[in-house]
């Protein structure tokens, strides 16, 4: 959690990871821009800000939406650094993109140098029903051998649980013990293009 030049609000950085095609990028358009986006074209690195309020408490949420492609595998550690907290999506259509899940969950405590750290774990496409290949059972097992929270969501409208994914780890930021950890608040480089979205 950081806070921005000149803005009063608590700032928390959110980095939606996964495998190719799980849908972080539908989810998290659905979120800022209450759109379902059919049309699957493949994310390299996508960065959304929007005021919001969470449990009653303003802030602002900086979400960055990473690639899935191997091929931008050499990208993951860099946005890794970046994170307060992190969405880990899976699709329960493709039983790979869950079982990957465990490299990216491991991955990022390598990076932070840590025991824990802030993560969800989303299971996607849950409106697909008849093409369901990972069951809830499945997905709440792994988290709790991983130790996250646990939800499922769909970005088709009507969207499911897609607010209170972001929500959720936000709260989960928001809870874990403050261990004076400085290098994880730096402001994000903004050498970037973002995409901004403004709640009205």
């Amino acid at each position: 959690m950081s806070k921005a030049p000149n803005d009063p609000l608590d700032t928390y950085k959110l980095v939606v990871v996964g495998d190719g095609g799980v849908g972080k990028s539908a989810l998290t358009i659905q979120f800022f821009q209450k759109l379902f986006v059919t049309d699957y074209d493949p994310t390299i690195e996508d960065s959304y800000i929007q005021h919001t309020e969470i449990d009653h408490h303003l802030c602002v949420l900086d979400v960055l939406d990473t690639a899935g492609q191997e091929e931008f595998s050499a990208m993951r550690e860099q946005y890794m650094r970046k994170g307060d907290g992190f969405l880990l999506v899976y699709s329960v259509t493709d039983k790979q993109s869950f079982e990957n899940i465990r490299h990216f969950f491991t991955q990022i405590l390598r990076v932070k140098d840590r025991d824990s750290y802030p993560m969800l774990l989303a299971a996607n496409k849950v409106d697909l029903v008849h093409l369901r290949k990972v069951s809830e059972e499945q997905g709440r097992e792994m988290a709790a051998q991983l130790k996250v929270p646990y939800i499922e969501t769909s970005a088709k409208d009507p969207p499911l649980n897609v607010d209170a994914a972001f929500h959720e780890v936000v709260r989960i930021i928001r809870n874990q013990p403050q261990n004076g950890d400085k290098r994880r608040r730096k402001w994000w480089r903004r050498d970037r293009k973002r995409k901004t979205c403004q709640i009205a």
